[in-house]
């Protein structure tokens, strides 16, 4: 930092978060910001260091960007945005960061609060029509905290609250609007190094709790884990591993955003919980806000519930009644660390290890004779089908790939050897996340593949022409597939739900629920310099995904592949997503 007494706050500000380990700031500014402008233009000339600046052509794309580059690197990124109409662009992406426990830092913009007399008032037209009485209540339950800068001296002190409220756990994002009049005045440089600025640590488990759990443990038969949100953090998914294989614990991975547990972990028992939580007599729920559907899914009288994680009860949940005879808060790394050394002090018979073991490698083959059945009949199919598509890129894909999925995707086609591959969209299901979340997971990882697998209504979503404008601007070579078609499928799933003999279900193409005509979507990249391809049959795709990865390799340009899909109402694929 510069001993510069003429910085202005918007110097401060973004010097603190570069302090802070922000790499970047996503952008999309308006008439608010010319002072946040004129701190990136002159940053050689004050001695400052600063974040990295990058023009985002819309707001739910900056915050997907951000999404994605924290979970590849656990550093929260800022947004800036113009306003409330910047905000408003904001908000889907916001709900998918608040469920996903994603700590991004949205700033925004707020109008010139005087009319005349300060250096900022208000000069353009807008700037009367874009004051609103309450600018944060449009984001109010989807942040941890909100704010407004009010004065100069402030703007390192808001940057140390905004990070480490969000960061603390459970962790989710933040709001704090940038007064333009503030934001120009003087300010004096940060007085405390980054010595005096702490996040908690993570919280770990009462210890008499986790010698109840052991007992459990001990005591069942037929016990399950079931998680969707942990991994997040790669260094913990040893940790489950050893644990469950060391007691033999069944786990499913239930609509996870990240790789919990490697494919051919002994202990993975596949991503559908209905018949494991119909047979357990314990069921672990660890870093899962949804573990099963009440109306599908039916658990045994005798069967024990545990919840674990940072919040186990999802207290920003509306309404959420999973029976739970035990709740433990803490750290999911740090409780199975705990109940690892507890039952070591505990004799468990041998017999009942073995038991599990015999039962989970009687599944395991099971899965893997259903797997090799759906593969056959989606390879006879003359169209590609969901199955055959995760068949092909699995066959394709190198092992450190990082596959995005944003649609409700047949995982358990695709091998998942190792941690930090798979990234799925939050439980909000706020579409439009996954473009976004691929540009940011490459910009964190150059030297790694990302593909993208994407449903033709979220590919829209995304902001597309915004999308591939970044990845050519910012030589960002993603490859994103898009499983096209031609309707929302999982609207037309939820409605067969309800009424499977209704007139919807007799109807070809039902009311809200078809994209027809289809889009050439495969012209989009072009515009940006990309390559793309229409890929019309099943038998296409396999040499269709292997010239797109040349592409990405040798060319280092971004790919589209536009699949065509042959809808299902199959139950392969089951939940609606929207």
């Amino acid at each position: 930092m510069s001993d510069n007494p003429e910085l202005t706050a918007a110097e401060v500000f973004l010097a603190r978060l570069a302090e802070h380990g922000v790499d970047y700031v996503f952008g999309n500014a308006g008439t608010d910001f010319p002072s946040i402008i004129e701190a990136f233009s002159r940053a050689s000339e004050s001695g400052i260091e600063l974040p990295t600046p990058i023009a985002v052509p819309h707001e739910n794309l900056a915050i997907a960007m951000a999404h994605g580059y924290y979970q590849a690197t656990g550093r929260p990124q800022a947004v800036i945005v113009h306003v409330n109409v910047g905000t408003a662009n904001t908000i889907c992406g916001m709900l998918n960061a608040s469920r996903d426990n994603i700590p991004i830092l949205l700033f925004a913009g707020r109008t010139a609060i005087t009319e005349d007399g300060q250096f900022g008032s208000r000069s353009v037209f807008i700037h009367w029509g874009q004051e609103m009485f309450d600018q944060a209540a449009m984001v109010r339950e989807a942040v941890k905290w909100d704010y407004e800068l009010r004065t100069p001296e402030q703007a390192s002190d808001v940057v140390d609250r905004a990070i480490t409220i969000a960061m603390s756990e459970p962790r989710g994002p933040i709001y704090v609007t940038l007064p333009r009049e503030v934001l120009a005045k003087s300010a004096p440089p940060p007085k405390l190094g980054m010595d005096a600025v702490s996040i908690p640590h993570r919280a770990g488990p009462d210890p008499q709790a986790i010698k109840t759990l052991s007992q459990m443990i001990v005591d069942a038969n037929n016990p399950v884990l079931i998680t969707g949100a942990y991994g997040r953090d790669v260094d913990d998914v040893q940790i489950l591993a050893d644990f469950a294989e060391k007691h033999a614990i069944p786990v499913v991975p239930y609509r996870p955003r990240y790789v919990a547990l490697p494919t051919s972990h002994p202990m993975h028992v596949g991503f559908e919980t209905g018949v494991r939580v119909r047979d357990a007599d314990l069921i672990i729920v660890m870093d899962t806000d949804v573990p099963w559907m009440p109306k599908l899914h039916k658990i045994s009288d005798n069967a024990r519930v545990v919840h674990i994680g940072a919040d186990p009860l999802f207290s920003t949940y509306v309404m959420r009644s999973f029976p739970s005879h035990l709740a433990i808060t803490g750290n999911s790394a740090l409780v199975l660390t705990a109940l690892d050394e507890k039952l070591a002090t505990i004799d468990m018979p041998a017999v009942k290890i073995e038991g599990r073991q015999r039962e989970t490698q009687s599944v395991r083959a099971q899965a893997a004779e259903a797997r090799q059945q759906t593969l056959e009949a989606a390879a006879a199919r003359p169209q590609s089908t969901m199955p055959w598509v995760a068949h092909c890129i699995n066959d394709a894909k190198k092992s450190d790939d990082i596959i995005v999925t944003e649609v409700v995707f047949p995982l358990n086609m695709i091998d998942f050897e190792e941690p930090g591959c798979h990234f799925g969209m939050s439980p909000a299901g706020g579409l439009g996340w996954g473009l976004g979340e691929s540009i940011g997971l490459k910009m964190a990882n150059p030297d790694r593949r990302v593909i993208a697998v994407i449903g033709d209504g979220a590919y829209m979503f995304g902001n597309p022409s915004p999308a591939h404008f970044i990845c050519e601007a910012m030589e960002l070579p993603v490859l994103t597939i898009i499983l096209n078609n031609g309707m929302w499928g999982a609207v037309r799933r939820s409605t067969l739900s309800m009424y499977p003999d209704g007139a919807a279900a007799k109807s070809n193409e039902a009311p809200l629920t078809h994209l027809k005509p289809s889009p050439r979507f495969e012209h989009i990249v072009q515009a940006s310099g990309g390559y793309s391809e229409r890929v019309e049959t099943a038998e296409e795709l396999p040499a269709a995904i292997a010239r797109a990865l040349k592409v990405v390799d040798t060319e280092k340009r971004q790919v589209v592949l536009n699949v065509l899909c042959e809808y299902s109402d199959g139950a392969a694929i089951q939940d609606a997503n929207r």
